[in-house]
């Protein structure tokens, strides 16, 4: 196969904003030749205007016409499009969080095994710059055996008032399951993937049902807010080592934050911007990057990781059973809040 054929199921606007045009870049190894969505008018216009031949009403109609699709629909559709595609013989690239519940994603797994075919799951933040660097730095043992992750998605009273982000039945939760996931799986590639044992956590649903609040992305129904809108938790992994998480859409904070800690037993790793803390010669050395090589725009080595991936040229870099432990710290995050108590995973 010289070039990968790819359809896109669902196209507003993670697919338009990220998934196409990054697929426009690697013409010579992958062609976007259909869109599907559930509303018609959506795929036409996309197909204008990314001129895409193919538009679909049922997304199983264009699976004769092409080797793999990407799937950009709300949370609940996500395992049973994929396990359709997947026995249809294609690969699947897959908008985070991987599914609604663990028990899903083990599901989407075992397609993807019976079928011999690639499953990939968006996680977008592994190949951010500063994110490949760390990688690196701790790879070549630069910190030691890393201990503790402190990570940190906060935004300022910024609830998406757009889409179905807040619609519990179609996505699921909120804040963690949408944006927190980011960062944890993040953390967990930093920390070498160790299985989680342990999660206590909180999720709060206050601060977005107050009438007459600030929200800076739009308008949405306060009355029938039911999602997250802020949660903390502390995980533990079968190697010792241990999370401190916290990520929210309505913080009152002075200002947005994305930060990630990675403590080991010699140094230690800062994102973001990306610093090195190192214990060296009786010395305390911190250092920054001046310069980091690659993309500033993730979306187009994630896409080329994938193509590749598909075309038997590269090994995934975000693993589907890697992305199952995600959801499986999200799920436990969420029942640890509703009984009050820490979850122990198996």
């Amino acid at each position: 196969m010289s070039k990968l054929r790819m359809g896109i199921i669902g196209v507003g606007g993670i697919a338009q904003s990220r998934h196409i045009p990054a697929y426009k870049k690697l013409a010579d190894s992958v062609s976007v030749e259909a869109v599907s969505d559930i509303n018609r008018s959506t795929a036409e216009e996309a197909a204008e205007k990314f001129k895409i031949h193919g538009v679909y009403n049922d997304y199983w109609e264009m699976f004769p016409h092409v080797d793999a699709v990407t799937i950009c629909t709300p949370n609940k559709f996500h395992a049973e499009i994929t396990i359709a595609a997947l026995k249809a013989g294609l690969h699947v690239f897959c908008e985070k969080p991987m599914a609604m519940t663990p028990g899903e994603c083990r599901a989407m797994i075992d397609a993807a095994e019976e079928s011999g075919k690639v499953l990939a799951i968006a996680y977008h933040y592994r190949f951010m710059k500063d994110s490949r660097a760390a990688k690196r730095f701790i790879t070549a043992n630069e910190i030691g055996e890393p201990i503790v992750a402190r990570a940190r998605a906060i935004r300022r009273r910024k609830v998406p008032g757009w889409g179905v982000f807040t619609n519990k039945e179609l996505q699921g939760g909120g804040s963690l399951i949408d944006y927190g996931c980011h960062f944890l799986d993040l953390s967990l590639w930093l920390l070498g993937n160790p299985r989680p044992v342990e999660v206590t956590g909180t999720a709060y649903n206050k601060l977005s049902r107050i009438p007459g609040e600030v929200n800076q992305w739009g308008d949405f129904d306060r009355e029938n807010f039911d999602v997250d809108d802020h949660v903390t938790a502390y995980i533990k992994f079968d190697n010792g080592a241990s999370m401190l998480f916290e990520t929210s859409w309505s913080a009152n904070v002075k200002s947005d934050e994305e930060s990630l800690s990675i403590s080991g037993e010699t140094g230690g790793v800062d994102l973001f911007p990306l610093h090195i803390n190192q214990m060296k010669h009786g010395m305390l050395l911190n250092s920054g990057a001046e310069w980091i090589p690659g993309e500033d725009d993730p979306s187009l080595p994630q896409a080329e990781n994938f193509v590749n991936s598909c075309l038997g040229l590269e090994e995934l870099i975000v693993k589907p059973e890697e992305a199952m432990a995600v959801s499986e710290i999200v799920d436990a995050i969420y029942k640890s809040s509703e009984t009050r108590k820490s979850i122990t995973l198996k």
